[in-house]
């Protein structure tokens, strides 16, 4: 692991949850990005220490089915994961599953700002949601 990237936020209103992070806490919005394969809209911040934060809501093509949907239907709004950087994407999930972890994804998939992602299932993490990213 190189660091952590950023923590992932579900919410219902992007457009309202940034205007709070812009305009109460004073965060620099870094770019929006509307990932159609995941039914999702983001919109990134930078935070002190080179860690962003990801707000994602349900969007576009694929947002009735979306994982954040979901989430939201049964959790409500919050931390929905964390994001390590990683050298190799497919050298850390190999290692992973040699361990016994299981992978959201067979395969890596696009995420945000190009990168590949996958997710090792919080029923490996002790509940915790963790995206790996190689950019």
């Amino acid at each position: 692991m190189k660091k952590l990237d950023h923590i992932g936020i579900a919410v219902k209103d992007l457009q309202k949850s940034k205007a709070f992070y812009e305009q109460a806490l004073g965060f620099t919005l870094t770019g929006e990005v509307l990932v159609e394969s995941q039914g999702i809209k983001t919109a990134f911040f930078q935070l002190p220490g080179e860690i962003n934060l990801e707000l994602m809501e349900p969007n576009g093509a694929n947002q009735e089915t979306s994982a954040i949907a979901k989430f939201l239907s049964k959790k409500g709004e919050g931390i929905h994961h964390i994001c390590f950087e990683v050298d190799s994407l497919e050298t850390t999930c190999n290692k992973l599953k040699e361990q016994g972890a299981q992978l959201i994804f067979k395969a890596p998939i696009k995420g945000a700002h190009h990168s590949l992602v996958n997710f090792i299932h919080p029923k490996t993490t002790s509940g915790v949601l963790i995206e790996l990213a190689q950019k």
